[in-house]
């Protein structure tokens, strides 16, 4: 590695030059991070997420071998958040092959683009690397096939892992669908030069790439069937080999990131963080950031208490929460969302377009925290000068979720619970904050035991389980979508779709309540084209082509030269319904769905009308 530091930018570019000049992947864009007709997830975790159709066997219209850079978010270790490597948002590089190459040349591509001298390669010192392999078990036989190409490139014995399905297998992106044994390339960090044997619990060998390689296919009985195409799919994380690269500790050490760590440390009139404090400063930049992709995505997400919208709301809540600790009281999460729009604009042009709904969204939310924290404030005072006469029996004179209560209707964090507390001498020692603390993270687990049980009822099942079911029902959406747009006219726009084997949910911009009338007619005509017996056929064209023939499509930068547009109806006989660029799975002929129900007309969030409807009743 040189002296010069790798920028973000630089890195990107490095990737897709490398697969897309020296080894022929066409570069595609990655795609919105609200998944399209997956109920699986909330977010794009992965970058399989929108290729799952691909993985399955159907033909990309860019053709069998891709590489592109996919925006994330993972939830699932939020709490984690502020150490020195958890995300909430970060960017996935990834090179794919569809029935194309398999073990041996993906493994050389990833130790050729890591090791390489050439202009496109980051010339990492093999010495410093090492890998892990599948160890087998019952589903899977142990990966000798992967393990013997790296030690044909020159990776030690000693610094070749085998670690069972926890660690080295990857997928489904639901429930069901394609999965396989992977590949992981681990960097060494420490002090010195790296240890002769490679030791996975040691976290100073940090991973850097993952080869994940896609040969089986879950059932929905839990068994692992042979895929008839074996694909690759890689993933390298941006910011991680970005820290490595640069010698950095964290990716908040880095250019994504410290512009935002001063600006707050301006704001919050300080010059040096302790720990406590770096932790808040760390969950305040990367919750924004978080945010701002998810305000600047192109279907509307707005902070609300559901789905999506209950997450985008609790970033901005926490960061803003954390930013009281580190002494800013000021408005300042639309001033923190600007830099990010700046920073990353280049790349992704979408959070320039929509720089004015992120700034004006997360501006709102955050002066609707700041009353819902001043309420919380004036009720928790009530409820200690109600108990004032009593105050020496102690804490256990107040409800007992009575602390959790407050974080869940008001978003009083713990921390802001016990401060008032020991302001007003209910607190006196540790002894008391400790009641207080384990009380609420007793009801706490509670509500996140339910939370889980009710978002694996809700998620369950899905489109990438590619179910006869779920495939009528993502074919009725194209049916719907245009049946609005003839109905309410064509500035209607799908916003979001999320699709179980019992039914479907459509998301689409439109500013009023549906008059039963309307419904009735969209019903009428979708039920009209099923009872039509539409042919459902698809061509692969460029963009230009689709619109011109009217294609319904979000023409944006996520398309490549060609796509893959489905029609429903006969153009030689004139009876074509909809023409929509899609890449899921339908069925041949719109009889199949035998018949289309609307059973929900309502409000998803400010200017976004949801249907929930069903097939085949």
């Amino acid at each position: 590695m040189d002296n010069q530091k790798l920028t973000a930018q630089d890195l990107r570019k490095r990737y897709i030059n490398f697969f897309a000049k020296k080894y022929n992947h066409k570069e595609i864009q990655g795609a919105s991070l609200i998944p399209e007709n997956d109920p699986t997830v909330l977010f794009t975790t992965a970058g399989m997420h929108p290729l799952v159709p691909f993985l399955m066997g159907e033909p990309h219209p860019e053709g069998k071998r891709l590489v592109d850079v996919q925006k994330c978010i993972r939830t699932d270790d939020i709490e984690e958040v502020g150490d020195m490597c958890h995300l909430t948002f970060f960017e996935m590089l990834g090179n794919w092959s569809l029935g194309d190459y398999f073990k041996e040349e993906a493994i050389k591509m990833s130790f050729e683009f890591l090791t390489g001298k050439e202009e496109f390669c980051l010339g990492l010192d093999i010495n410093d690397i090492s890998v892990s392999c599948f160890a087998g078990d019952d589903d899977a036989p142990k990966d000798e096939e992967s393990a013997n190409v790296w030690r044909s490139l020159g990776v030690f014995e000693d610094r070749i892992a085998f670690l069972p399905k926890k660690n080295n297998w990857w997928g489904p992106a639901g429930l069901t669908g394609p999965c396989g044994p992977d590949t992981e390339m681990f960097f060494w960090t420490g002090e010195g030069k790296a240890p002769k044997k490679f030791d996975p619990d040691d976290t100073k060998w940090v991973e850097i790439w993952n080869d994940v390689f896609m040969q089986y296919n879950k059932t929905a009985d839990g068994k692992y069937e042979p895929l008839k195409q074996k694909n690759v799919d890689t993933g390298m994380g941006l910011e991680r080999v970005l820290t490595v690269m640069n010698g950095a500790k964290s990716p908040f050490e880095t250019e994504l990131f410290e512009d935002v760590i001063k600006e707050i440390r301006l704001l919050g009139n300080y010059s040096e963080a302790n720990e406590n404090v770096q932790k808040s400063e760390r969950i305040i930049a990367d919750h924004l950031r978080a945010s701002t992709f998810i305000l600047g995505d192109k279907f509307a997400v707005t902070p609300s208490n559901v789905d999506q919208g209950y997450v985008l709301r609790r970033l901005i809540r926490r960061a803003i929460r954390h930013g009281r600790k580190v002494g800013i009281e000021m408005d300042f999460t639309r001033k923190l969302a600007g830099i990010f729009v700046k920073k990353y604009s280049d790349f992704y042009t979408g959070l320039l377009e929509n720089q004015e709904k992120i700034f004006n969204e997360i501006a709102i939310e955050e002066e609707r925290f700041g009353k819902t924290l001043n309420n919380g404030i004036s009720v928790l005072r009530k409820e200690m000068q109600k108990f004032e006469d009593r105050k020496s029996d102690g804490l256990k004179i107040f409800a007992d979720n009575f602390f959790f209560e407050m974080f869940a209707t008001y978003g009083f964090p713990i921390e802001m619970i016990i401060e008032e507390l020991q302001n007003e001498g209910w607190i006196k020692d540790k002894k008391d904050s400790d009641f207080v603390t384990e009380n609420f993270e007793k009801f706490f687990k509670e509500h996140q035991n339910l939370s889980r049980m009710g978002a694996d009822k809700k998620f369950a099942g899905g489109l990438a389980d590619h179910s006869e079911e779920s495939t009528k029902l993502h074919t009725a959406t194209h049916l719907l979508h245009k049946a609005l747009r003839t109905v309410l006219g064509t500035h209607v726009e799908q916003r979001g779709s999320n699709i179980t084997p019992e039914r479907l949910r459509f998301d689409f911009n439109y500013a009023d309540k549906m008059t039963p009338e309307q419904i009735k007619k969209v019903e009428d005509l979708v039920n009209e084209q099923i009872k039509n017996a539409l042919p459902v056929s698809y061509q692969e064209m460029t963009v230009d082509e689709a619109k011109a023939k009217g294609s319904i499509g979000l023409f944006e930068s996520k398309y490549g030269e060609k796509v893959k547009v489905y029609t429903m109806g006969d153009e030689e006989k004139g009876t074509v319904f909809s023409r929509e660029i899609c890449g899921g799975p339908h069925v041949k002929n719109t009889s199949e769905l035998k018949s289309f129900k609307i059973l929900k007309e309502e409000s998803s969030s400010s200017g976004i009308r949801r249907i929930k409807a069903v097939v085949g009743i």
